[in-house]
């Protein structure tokens, strides 16, 4: 079989030069069914959404041994779609063209993350390789839906191994996570996200006549602020304070001599365990109220917050991070939202691995050319350590 450094960083190329901005794979999913059912995988893929935003999603597993499938069942989840490149000027070169410059590969996708895709699948090649007999199982959740709205992505596989009874224990997505170093960082959990939508009614009028009109800028500013400086919670050992951003703000008919008639406020909560969505929402209506603004609001709850404390899925891939690079990897639930919310629902243990993420959404993403055989054999010894 090939080395880990030529087969890791083959495919990573491969996969970047596969154009697959979000919800369209590209033909990257394909590529790595072929890969995978090479090597003893069952495949399925299972497409979700309209015909004008189809995802594509694949479900692979392998079973090992007969005589050890009582062994845990490791997953690991990903996602071949990528975010717009922005400006093509602005790229050194074609971001869907793989590119070597001073130790880097240059492409959209390369850290976030076809590189961690190309190097869990050639890990599961070369486990299986010494290791065609192993304990439990070896799963694949990979989606195009994780950079768009991901409605039909992650969850809707999630539904889906829900209806056959897949048991899933525990679960590494390749999310870019190293912070300086690779492996310096590993998530272990993520902070919920609540998504709101207010609408403040007032009375339209003239500009000139504002006693026969009613503004709801000037009703909904005090309400923002005290609202901006509200303490939500104090967080715990786990996650930082709960946060509240304002996102958009809406008003006005576009002249100039007009009192807008309403205002539309979106808004964010970024929340750990110390509160829940229920809270967070009772707790923000009460301050409209007390404000006697005349209002509606929309709600949607993006993902509740996910941790997996330690046990065996982190001892595995602490250890084999230290044994790779010699680094004692830090814990962290910092960041935004992944698909690890809708795993955590079926899977008591999920955490994110994956390479440095100084560059991800940029122009000019790369990822270091030196930390791809590592990574991949960070997953394969995690293999090793939980199946072996």
């Amino acid at each position: 079989m090939t080395t880990a450094p030529s087969a890791a960083l083959a495919l990573a190329e491969q996969l970047i030069a596969l154009r697959s901005v979000t919800p369209h794979d590209g033909g990257c999913q394909a590529l790595l069914a072929a890969r995978l059912a090479a090597i003893g995988f069952q495949c399925h893929s299972i497409d979700s959404g309209p015909e004008d935003f189809r995802v594509s999603n694949l479900w692979a597993l392998r079973r090992g041994s007969a005589e050890r499938e009582d062994g845990p069942v490791l997953v690991f989840a990903g996602h071949t779609d990528v975010v717009p490149t922005g400006p093509l000027e602005r790229w050194r070169s074609d971001p869907f063209v793989p590119t070597h410059r001073s130790g880097l590969l240059y492409g959209r996708g390369a850290a976030d993350m076809k590189t961690s895709i190309a190097c869990m699948v050639v890990a599961a090649e070369q486990f299986v390789a010494a290791h065609p007999a192993h304990a439990g199982a070896i799963g694949f959740l990979i989606t195009s839906d994780e950079e768009g709205p991901a409605l039909d992505g992650t969850t809707q596989v999630v539904r889906w191994l829900t209806e056959r009874g897949q048991r899933l224990d525990a679960c590494i997505i390749g999310e870019p996570t190293s912070v300086k170093q690779l492996g310096d960082m590993v998530k272990n959990g993520r902070r919920g996200s609540l998504t709101g939508r207010m609408v403040v009614q007032g009375v339209q009028g003239h500009i000139a006549y504002p006693h026969l009109a009613l503004n709801p800028i000037h009703q909904l500013a005090p309400a923002i602020a005290e609202l901006a400086a509200t303490q939500w919670d104090q967080g715990n050992a786990h996650f930082p304070p709960t946060s509240w951003q304002v996102s958009n703000l809406h008003a006005g008919t576009g002249a100039g001599n007009v009192i807008p008639g309403e205002a539309v406020v979106d808004f964010n909560f970024r929340f750990g365990t110390a509160s829940s969505p229920e809270s967070l929402q009772e707790r923000l209506v009460a301050v409209l109220e007390r404000h006697g603004l005349d209002h509606t609001l929309c709600w949607t709850l993006g993902g509740r917050p996910f941790l997996t404390e330690p046990g065996s899925l982190i001892a595995a891939l602490a250890g084999a991070i230290h044994d790779v690079t010699g680094r004692t990897t830090e814990l962290s639930t910092t960041g935004g939202t992944s698909d690890g919310r809708f795993i955590a629902e079926v899977c008591a243990q999920v955490v994110e691995c994956g390479p440095v993420n100084a560059s991800i959404h940029q122009i000019d993403e790369h990822v270091a050319v030196a930390d791809i055989e590592p990574l991949a054999a960070i997953y394969r010894k995690t293999l090793e350590k939980m199946l072996a």
